[in-house]
C-alpha cells in the first residue's frame, strides 16, 4: 500500500484475535523499523521492552487499566516504550562511537566534533531538570511510535497505542527506575478480531480547511 492508502485505512484496533500471532520474521522487521526511527540530534533516548509471551504479558497486566487489558492480553506482542532518567556522558559517547563505526564522519574529525557538540548542546537545553528531559525524550519516543504505526499498517499488522496504564506501577514491575529508565507508553501489535467494531466505522478527521493555513 502507498502511504496515503495506509493513512486512510489504518485505525486503532480495539479487539484482537488472540489466536493469531505476528510471525517472528515480521516482528523482527518491526523491531528494525523501531531501531531506525528518527530522533532529534539522533539522540535515540529510548529502550523498547518486549512482551511476546503469555507470561510476559501477564507480568505487566496489573499496571494496565481495566479497559485496556484485553488490548494487551489478546495482542500478539506488546512493546513498552521507555526513556532515560538522564543522558550521561557515557551514553552520549556511545552514540557518537556508533555513528563513527557506521561511517557517518568519514575520516573528518571536525565533523565528528561538530556532531558531538551539537548533540550535547541540544540535550543540555532539556537536561535542566528530570521532568523537562523526560518530556523531551517522550516526544522523541512518540516520533518512533508514529514511524512504526504506519510501517505496521503497511505490513497488514494492527496496532493499539496504550496510555491508559499506571506507569509508576509498570516501572516498579519491570524494575525500570533501578536501570535509569521511565516507561512512557505501550504499543500492542497483532491482528484485529473479525468483529472489531472500530474497523467498521468510517475514519473521522477535521476537514483540511480547518487545519491548514498558508503562511
Amino acid at each position: 500500500m502507498d502511504a496515503l492508502t495506509v493513512a486512510r485505512t489504518r485505525y486503532t484496533t480495539k479487539h484482537y484475535d488472540a489466536n493469531r500471532r505476528v510471525s517472528d520474521e515480521d516482528f523482527d522487521k518491526i523491531l528494525e523499523i523501531l531501531r531506525l526511527a528518527p530522533s532529534s540530534v539522533n539522540a535515540q533516548p529510548w529502550q523498547f521492552l518486549i512482551a511476546d509471551t503469555e507470561e510476559a504479558k501477564q507480568k505487566i497486566m496489573p499496571a494496565i487499566l481495566d479497559f485496556n487489558r484485553d488490548r494487551a492480553k489478546n495482542a500478539s506482542h506488546v512493546v513498552v516504550f521507555a526513556v532515560y532518567d538522564q543522558l550521561t556522558d557515557e551514553y552520549l559517547q556511545s552514540v557518537l562511537d556508533q555513528e563513527e563505526k557506521d561511517g557517518r564522519f568519514g575520516n573528518n574529525p571536525d565533523i565528528k566534533a561538530q556532531q558531538d557538540a551539537g548533540r550535547r548542546h541540544f540535550v543540555g537545553l532539556h537536561q535542566v531538570s528530570p521532568s523537562e528531559l523526560i518530556s523531551w525524550e517522550a516526544r522523541q519516543a512518540y516520533i518512533a511510535q508514529g514511524f512504526v504505526l504506519m510501517a505496521a499498517a503497511s505490513m497488514g499488522i494492527d496496532t493499539t497505542p496504550i496510555e491508559g496504564a499506571d506507569f509508576n506501577k509498570l516501572d516498579a514491575i519491570l524494575g525500570l527506575r533501578e536501570k535509569g529508565l521511565r516507561s512512557v507508553f505501550m504499543l500492542s501489535f497483532g491482528y484485529r478480531d473479525p468483529n472489531d467494531g472500530n474497523a467498521q466505522r468510517p475514519k473521522s478527521r477535521l476537514p483540511k480547511e480547518k487545519i491548514f493555513q498558508k503562511i
